[in-house]
C-alpha cells in the first residue's frame, strides 16, 4: 500500500476526502479553444474532406508557406535565441548584453524605456524618476556609442525594440555610430521594431499621432530598403495587440490591418512591392493554448502569402514569406504562485516552435514584478536551449502537420481572421478604424470579456482563480532593481553634453531636418546629420513634430531651444 503522508492521514480521519474524490474525477470546465471557439471531442477525415493539399498546405518552403517558410526550417538553422535586455544607463544594458551572450543567446535585443519610446532626454523633467526602468534611454549618439562598443555590428544580429516615433531616432543614431566607426551599412543585419501606428495602444497616444506614425515608420522603411538591404525596418507588433485581451483571429486581423498601412504609404512612394517586402516582418504573440497558437501561426503565413501574391501582386516568393518573431504572452503571467510562470513560458515558447518561428524571446518568471533579475534571464534562456537541443522539436518540419484538429483549427483562424479583416474594411480600412476609434473599443469590448470569463471561472488560471495559496510576500530568486544613481548620473551627462557641443553646427542641422520634414522628404539622412551634430532624440522628434503640427515636447512641459 502506499505510505499516507501526515496531512494525507489528517484529513482522512477528519473525513476531508470530497476534494480527493473530486480530483478523480475532474474534467476541464470549458470545451472551447482560448479565444472561444467550439471544440469537437474529436477531429477526423471528414474533417478535411475538402482540402487541397497543394492548393491550401503544401510542404514546407512552398506557396502558401502554411508549413513553414523554408523547407528544411530548424535543420538548416536553428532559431535566433533572443533575451530582451533593457535595464538602467546604456552601460548597465550593454553589461547584461556580454552576459547573456557569454550564456548562449545568438542575437542581441535591447528594448528603449518608457520615456525614450515617448521621445524624453532622460534629463527631461517627467523622465528624471522613469530613466531605465523599464528599458534603456538612448538620449544621444553618445549613448549609442556606450551600448554598441566593442560589439561587432557586421557580425552579430541586433534587434533594436524602438516601436514608436523615437524609432526613426534610433535608427539615425544606429547608423551614425555604425558609420563612423568604419562599418559599410549595407552589410549591417537585424531589426527595429518601428511600428508607431501600434503603439498608441500601449499607453504612448500622444507620441505617436497616426498621421507622423505612418510618415516617422515609413521613412525608416524607405531608407532601410535603399540604403541597408540586410536590416529588417520593421516589426509589425501584434504581440501588443494581442496584450490588450483580444482573440488569436483579432491579432492577426489587426496586425495586418496595420502593416497595410505601411505598405499602401511605401507604394504611394513609388517602391515596388518586392523591393520592399522580403524584409517585413512581424511580432507575433505565443499565448498559453498551444494548439490555438500554432494554427495561428499557420494560418497567418498561409493569409500573408495570398495577400502579398493576390493584393499587392508580388512575384518574388520571398515577399510572401510570412517573417515572425515571438514574444511570450507577458499578459498570461501573474505574480501569485510565481515560479508557475516559468512553465507558461516554457508551453508557450514550444508553441512558437512547433509553428516556425524565426526569433524567439521568452518572458522570465518574474516580469509581473519587476525587470529581470540576471538569474531570471538566464532561466529564460536556458528554457529556448532545452527546446533546442533535448526535446527533439527541431528536426522535423511542421511536426503537427496533417493534424486532423490542427488543420481545422488552421482553416478556422483563418476563416475568422478574414471576417475580422473584412469588418475593418467595412469601416473604411484600418487608418479609419483608428482614427474613429472603432478599433479602441474593440479592444475595449475583448478585455471586458476577458475579465468576466476570469471573475466566473469559464478560464482558469492556476493561483489566481483556482488552487490559490497565501499571497507571497518575496520573489523566489530576488528582485531586480535599478540604481537611483544610474538614472541621476544619465541625466547629468544629458546637460553635460547639451552644455558643451557645438550649437553652430546641430542648428544648422536641425534647419535641415525641418526643411525635409516640410517639403516631405525622408528625414532619416537629416537625422543621422543632426545625430552626430549632438542633437538628442527629444530634439529630433520635437522638430518633425512641430513641422506637423503638434506640441515639440509630447508632455507639453518643454519648448523648442531652436525656435528662437
Amino acid at each position: 500500500m502506499p505510505q499516507i503522508e501526515p496531512k494525507e492521514e489528517e484529513d482522512r480521519q477528519e473525513g476531508n476526502w470530497e476534494d480527493y474524490i473530486k480530483a478523480y474525477y475532474e474534467k476541464p470546465v470549458s470545451f472551447k479553444s482560448w479565444s472561444g471557439y467550439d471544440l469537437k471531442k474529436i477531429y477526423t477525415p471528414k474533417d478535411r474532406s475538402a482540402e487541397n493539399y497543394q492548393r491550401d498546405i503544401a510542404d514546407a518552403g512552398a506557396y502558401p508557406f502554411t508549413r513553414g517558410i523554408h523547407a528544411d526550417m530548424f535543420r538548416g538553422r536553428l532559431w535566433t535565441k533572443r533575451e530582451v535586455v533593457g535595464i538602467g544607463s546604456p552601460a548597465d544594458t550593454h553589461e547584461r548584453l556580454l552576459y547573456l551572450s557569454r550564456h548562449g543567446g545568438s542575437g542581441l535585443n535591447t528594448i528603449a524605456d518608457v520615456t525614450y519610446e515617448m521621445g524624453l532626454d532622460a534629463d527631461h523633467p517627467w523622465a528624471v524618476d522613469e530613466v531605465g526602468l523599464t528599458g534603456v534611454n538612448i538620449t544621444s549618439y553618445k549613448d549609442m556609442q556606450t551600448l554598441t562598443r566593442d560589439i561587432p555590428l557586421d557580425r552579430v544580429s541586433w534587434s533594436l525594440i524602438t516601436a514608436s516615433t523615437a524609432a526613426s531616432a534610433t535608427m539615425a543614431q544606429y547608423v551614425a555610430v555604425a558609420q563612423d566607426a568604419g562599418y559599410d551599412i549595407r552589410g549591417l543585419r537585424g531589426s527595429i521594431q518601428n511600428d508607431p501606428i501600434h503603439f498608441r495602444y500601449c499607453g504612448f497616444r500622444p507620441a505617436c499621432p497616426l498621421d507622423l506614425s505612418i510618415k516617422l515608420g515609413s521613412d525608416v522603411m524607405e531608407y532601410c530598403t535603399r540604403n541597408l538591404p540586410k536590416w529588417y525596418y520593421t516589426t509589425v507588433n501584434m504581440y501588443d495587440l494581442r496584450e490588450q485581451g483580444i482573440t488569436a483571429p483579432q491579432e492577426v486581423a489587426f496586425g495586418f490591418g496595420i502593416a497595410m498601412c505601411y505598405i499602401d504609404e511605401l507604394v504611394r512612394r513609388g517602391l515596388p512591392i518586392d523591393a520592399f517586402a522580403p524584409r517585413f516582418t512581424f511580432y507575433v504573440s505565443c499565448h498559453i493554448d498551444l494548439f490555438e497558437e500554432v494554427a495561428k501561426i499557420r494560418a497567418a503565413r498561409r493569409m500573408w502569402a495570398r495577400l502579398m501574391k493576390e493584393k499587392y501582386g508580388a512575384k518574388n516568393p520571398r515577399s510572401m514569406q510570412f517573417r515572425f518573431a515571438v514574444h511570450t504572452a507577458g499578459c498570461s503571467l501573474v505574480p501569485q504562485q510565481p515560479f508557475n510562470n516559468m512553465i507558461r513560458v516554457a508551453y508557450e515558447a514550444l508553441a512558437a516552435v512547433l509553428g516556425g518561428v524565426q526569433s524567439l524571446h521568452c518572458c522570465s518568471y518574474d516580469e509581473p514584478m519587476c525587470l529581470p533579475t540576471e538569474k531570471a534571464h538566464l532561466q529564460a534562456l536556458r528554457t529556448q536551449q532545452i527546446l533546442a537541443y533535448e526535446t527533439g522539436v527541431t528536426t522535423v518540419a511542421d511536426p503537427l502537420g496533417g493534424s486532423y484538429y490542427v488543420e481545422s483549427l488552421t482553416d478556422k483562424i483563418e476563416k475568422e481572421a478574414l471576417k475580422v479583416m473584412k469588418q475593418v474594411e467595412e469601416v473604411g480600412g484600418m487608418e479609419e478604424a483608428i482614427r474613429t476609434e472603432w478599433l479602441d473599443r474593440q479592444f475595449e469590448s475583448e478585455a471586458v470579456t476577458r475579465q468576466k470569463e476570469l471573475n466566473t471561472g469559464e478560464k482558469l488560471v492556476v493561483g489566481v482563480n483556482v488552487f490559490t495559496t497565501e499571497q507571497e510576500e518575496t520573489t523566489p530568486l530576488g528582485v531586480q532593481r535599478v540604481s537611483a544613481n544610474s538614472a541621476k548620473k544619465q541625466a547629468e551627462d544629458v546637460r553635460e553634453l547639451k552644455c558643451t557641443r557645438d550649437m553652430n553646427r546641430l542648428t544648422d542641422a536641425i534647419k535641415r531636418l525641418r526643411d525635409d520634414a516640410g517639403e516631405g522628404r525622408n528625414v532619416i539622412p537629416a537625422m543621422v546629420e543632426a545625430t552626430r551634430a549632438l542633437g538628442t532624440t527629444g530634439e529630433l522628434l520635437g522638430t518633425v513634430r512641430e513641422v506637423f503640427g503638434y506640441p515639440y515636447d509630447p508632455m507639453e512641459t518643454l519648448s523648442s531651444p531652436f525656435n528662437a
